[in-house]
């Protein structure tokens, strides 16, 4: 890490390497550093394109809520710099962009909405338990990546978008490889995506579609209108819906459950206190490191930042990591406070761009952290931390496995 100014502008000398460690389970020590002496650093991301690192809370915040001036909408453009190569079509990057642009904002509203989330949450609860049952058959140890955060995850993007939930692996086979993160294009990300999308246009085209529950049932209506919407745009509609929210839902609550693996006597006493779940859950939030690549933005003017000179059409990379381990916000961020109020942390992002599946996101986890804590009182690794194993290579933080004893 470079201690001398010199070139300030990003194609000078880097401040930190990027991407930063893969661990998900330590805050990287750079994100301390950078809040202290580059609150907005200089960073070459894995594609080469020079781009400017913000860390601070307040930094971040601001980024995230002046839209126009640091807009999500250029970042998939032609030309524009990237964090990594784009391993499906650029301009979904802004998916709720694209959703209005084609009209499908409020059905996408609609299904994600506090009702919508509150009528699917029995089938949540009912999943959690059926899969606790399944894995304690088979007794100790077992992968509750496997066995548990993954199908868990698809049941729940698959009860409120609709979707037909007989194969979580089969629905969980577009992922793997369209997230992965690279310096260049390759073929087999455009044809993993493009199967997920053709899976997305068998569910619509089916004769039974439109009597479907949840976004699935609405966006099929809507191919039964006088002007239809086309089935390609459904189809990506839903098709990112359901690639996003369980990328992001699944790997946030395999690390937040690992959070509670590591302090037992945390898991203890939030079993003890299941009324303080609702504030636990943000605080495992704002803990966990599962974004792993940032959040981006394109500057649309010339402007300052925390006292840099940022050009119009220069990446703005926000380390939301940094953000919500930022002692100016969070009194003693390296403690988990279980009870910590208020908790103005980042992992939904802020602004324009605030995630629409805030509740849904609160209400998976929860649903899940309430059945492991009445099951598995005694739920515990089955290997020392150190040696999980952290995916390479990929979006997102998550460790390849987590093997579990209880």
């Amino acid at each position: 890490m470079d201690d001398v100014d010199g070139d300030r502008g990003p194609g000078g000398a880097v401040d930190v390497e990027w991407p930063l460690s893969r661990r998900g389970d330590v805050v990287p020590p750079e994100c301390a550093w950078l809040r202290n002496h580059r609150p907005v650093a200089r960073i070459r991301t894995l594609t080469g394109d020079p781009a400017w690192l913000v860390s601070t809370h307040a930094l971040v915040s601001y980024v995230l809520k002046e839209d126009a001036l640091f807009s999500m909408d250029p970042v998939g453009a032609p030309g524009a710099p990237r964090l990594c190569a784009a391993a499906f079509p650029a301009g979904l990057r802004n998916s709720m962009t694209h959703f209005h642009s084609a009209g499908l904002r409020e059905a996408v509203m609609h299904a994600l909405s506090p009702p919508a989330v509150a009528r699917a949450a029995e089938v949540m609860r009912e999943r959690a338990h059926q899969l606790i049952d399944a894995f304690q058959a088979e007794g100790p140890p077992v992968d509750l990546k496997q066995h548990f955060t993954d199908p868990y995850t698809v049941t729940t993007l698959c009860t409120v978008l609709g979707l037909p939930d007989t194969d979580w692996r089969r629905m969980l086979s577009c992922l793997d490889i369209t997230i992965m993160t690279a310096c260049a294009p390759f073929e087999g990300a455009a044809l993993n995506w493009d199967k997920g999308v053709a899976r997305m246009a068998a569910y619509l085209q089916d004769p039974h579609a439109a009597q479907a529950p949840g976004l699935l049932g609405l966006l099929a209506r809507l191919r039964e209108q006088a002007d239809p919407v086309p089935d390609e745009t459904l189809a990506t509609a839903l098709h990112t819906l359901f690639e996003a929210g369980v990328a992001s839902a699944s790997t946030a609550l395999l690390n937040t459950v690992l959070l509670l693996l590591l302090r037992p006597e945390e898991a203890q006493w939030l079993r003890a206190h299941p009324e303080h779940l609702g504030t636990a859950v943000d605080e495992l939030l704002r803990y966990n490191l599962s974004i792993g690549d940032g959040m981006s933005r394109i500057a649309t003017q010339d402007t300052e930042l925390g006292g840099v000179a940022i050009r119009a059409g220069e990446l703005v990379v926000v380390l939301v990591e940094g953000a919500n381990h930022d002692p100016q916000a969070f009194p003693s961020p390296e403690r988990l406070d279980l009870t910590r109020s208020p908790n103005p942390h980042m992992a939904f992002g802020a602004g324009r761009h605030y995630c629409p599946a805030t509740h849904l996101a609160r209400t998976h986890a929860a649903v899940a952290f309430a059945a492991l804590l009445e099951r598995l009182p005694d739920l515990r690794l089955a290997v020392p931390a150190d040696l999980l194993n952290w995916r390479s290579r990929w979006v997102k933080r998550t460790p390849e496995r987590l093997p579990v004893l209880w």
